[in-house]
């Protein structure tokens, strides 16, 4: 990174409309984050039909705004109203709404946006000064080594993913088998489409992540019931003492550094590196008593490192193409929606779009500043909108711009299939992020396992004479190993158990 490329950065982002739709990104994220049971990856499925028709750089800008705004935003009424608008603010609500309950609403909003815009400011640094040399890196990496590389990222998601390790893999195989779907790369044969012209092209990415996160979370929360408190009285004091300043600069520090190292895990890492800033800032506390009832270091440590991780999650997507979170699976699409593919070319193919979008995470987490603090009544007053008239809306204005798409009458019925596909995954206990990230990655997976073969002549131990790609499989089997330890030993335990 030199001088020269922010330059070109910051003059592609501060143009009006980039400038224009970074605004208008953080806005809808702040507002996703605020009402629970919608979140980003919902909202930036329903939304990518619309930015197809924007220029690329202004499109991806917009969906990187709702992403990292919706982290901002999710705190918001996780400390006014004890409800997490993000599953990463849900540890913010444990002080943040005890501080509010005490009076000190405005301080707990005010550490909220200063934690975040630091720790955005450090992770964009970050972002920039390592994903140009992890890219000239990547630049050498071969067939095989790219096909073990997506073998890692899948592995790490399953150990990741919440729950069961056996479902979380049946996901990711199910995701690969619609991955298939579709003519063959190289001989153009026609592969599970049971005879309908309408799957050759496979299944279309917009109408399955608009199903299985936007329609099936829509009908998750409509059986759910979901409750929500009166609005809270009028917030004041947004700023802090000096003392609380000093109070929160070490955790703030320590949740950045945090974040920023766990954002680059595969598996929602933002949520990951919330937890464990807060676990850490407990354990490291002189008096842990104070938490869960109003501890500033409490809302300062998870809100710094969900938003670092928001930004460095970016890392593996910008420089090896590799997304490691359902958002960076969906910005993917995104970017092949645009004709553009996703990983180290992207940095001297399109100079402009990839500085472009790094200068707008600065002009972004400033925006998140001067916008949301003055604006907490207005994004608390969205939760008197009832649901009943919001997920009708949401639902029809997704189908509008799916079907604008290509016209089809199938997107739409895909839609519908996937939605309940998304909704019965959800009711049997299967998280459908695996599914998605198997989706997006089979392509890759078994494009780059074909031209390894054929290079290779077909000789399998190519993955493994490759210093890097045997690297990458012996750590993707030693994370494998370290996530199914856990259930041996319980089953183990369990049987001894039985015997006595």
């Amino acid at each position: 990174m030199d001088l020269s490329d922010l330059v070109l950065g910051f003059q592609t982002a501060l143009t009006p409309t980039n400038l224009l739709v970074c605004l208008l990104g953080v806005a809808l994220g702040t507002m996703v984050g605020v009402l629970p049971g919608i979140g980003p990856t919902a909202t930036i499925a329903l939304l990518l039909p619309i930015t197809f028709n924007f220029d690329p750089i202004a499109s991806l800008i917009m969906l990187a705004g709702i992403y990292y705004g919706a982290q901002y935003g999710g705190s918001t009424t996780a400390i006014l109203l004890n409800i997490p608008g993000e599953s990463s603010a849900a540890v913010t609500a444990l002080d943040g709404h005890q501080m509010a309950k005490q009076g000190r609403a405005g301080p707990a909003l005010a550490i909220a946006a200063l934690g975040s815009f630091f720790a955005g400011t450090v992770a964009t640094v970050l972002v920039a000064l390592f994903a140009p040399p992890l890219a000239s890196a990547a630049l050498q990496f071969g067939p095989a080594e790219y096909f073990c590389l997506v073998v890692l990222g899948l592995i790490a998601s399953i150990a990741l993913a919440s729950g069961s390790l056996l479902k979380a893999l049946a996901m990711i195989v199910l995701g690969l088998l619609l991955g298939t779907v579709g003519q063959d790369l190289y001989t153009g044969t026609p592969r599970f489409t049971l005879g309908s012209r309408e799957l050759y092209n496979g299944f279309d990415f917009v109408s399955l992540a608009v199903g299985l996160f936007g329609l099936a979370e829509i009908f998750r929360n409509l059986e759910g019931g979901i409750k929500r408190s009166a609005i809270v009285e009028k917030v004041s004091r947004l700023w802090l003492s000096r003392k609380e300043l000093r109070e929160i600069s070490p955790p703030v520090l320590r949740g950045t550094a945090m974040g920023s190292a766990l954002g680059v895990l595969p598996g929602g890492g933002h949520v990951l590196a919330s937890f464990t800033s807060y676990s850490v800032e407990k354990k490291l506390s002189k008096d842990p008593e104070r938490f869960g009832r109003g501890a500033i270091e409490g809302v300062a440590a998870p809100e710094s490192a969900n938003n670092a991780a928001a930004q460095t999650s970016f890392i593996p997507l910008l420089t090896l193409g590799l997304p490691t979170h359902p958002v960076m699976a969906l910005l993917v699409g995104a970017f092949v929606i645009q004709g553009i593919t996703p990983g180290p070319n992207v940095i001297t193919d399109e100079p402009e779009l990839f500085w472009g979008l790094i200068a707008s995470f600065w002009i972004g987490n400033l925006l998140l500043v001067l916008l949301n603090l003055p604006l907490i009544g207005l994004w608390v007053r969205m939760l008197q909108i009832p649901y009943r008239i919001l997920f009708p809306a949401i639902i029809a204005f997704s189908t509008i711009g799916c079907y604008s798409l290509g016209q089809k009458a199938f997107d739409v019925f895909a839609i519908a299939i996937f939605g309940l596909l998304g909704y019965v995954l959800i009711r049997v206990g299967c998280e459908p992020v695996p599914l998605l990230l198997g989706f997006v990655l089979g392509p890759l997976l078994e494009e780059n396992l074909r031209r390894a073969m054929t290079i290779s002549r077909g000789d399998p131990t190519v993955f493994l004479t490759r210093p890097i790609s045997l690297a990458l499989l012996l750590i993707a089997f030693a994370i494998l190993i370290i996530a199914v330890l856990p259930a041996i030993r319980r089953r183990r335990d369990e049987v001894f158990t039985e015997e006595d």
